[in-house]
């Protein structure tokens, strides 16, 4: 769970660098979608090669789709967060490191399970 977690705060950089770089041209919206496939991309690779080393026999392509097909629900907590937030909270649509904060922990929790015992066997 450790490593698990530092290859999570590695992908909330990830995800903060590209939603304050997106959100001018795409907005909020568009652009948290973006960051978080960016991110879980970035999260599979790094745990992957890290956290999961030598656990997986799959092809890389279908690991990766796999990832982000068991990873569905922590996407709906973590999106559906940072959504709410940046809609209700003043404060996360000028800041929204903290949006994307919120919803990293939101969904950090399923995403690490079904990591483990989907993708990761």
């Amino acid at each position: 769970m450790f490593k698990f977690g530092v290859v999570g705060v590695f992908g909330f950089v990830v995800d903060t660098a590209v939603v304050y770089a997106l959100r001018a041209p795409l907005g909020l919206y568009v652009a948290g979608l973006v960051s978080y496939l960016v991110a879980a991309t970035a999260n599979w690779l790094a745990n992957r090669l890290w956290t999961f080393r030598g656990r997986s026999s799959l092809p890389i392509v279908e690991e990766w789709a796999r990832y982000l097909v068991a990873n569905l629900s922590g996407f709906v907590l973590n999106r559906g967060t940072y959504a709410i937030l940046v809609t209700v909270v003043p404060i996360c649509a000028t800041q929204p490191v903290l949006a994307v904060a919120a919803g990293s922990i939101a969904g950090m929790g399923i995403n690490f399970v079904l990591s483990r015992t989907v993708v990761f066997r």
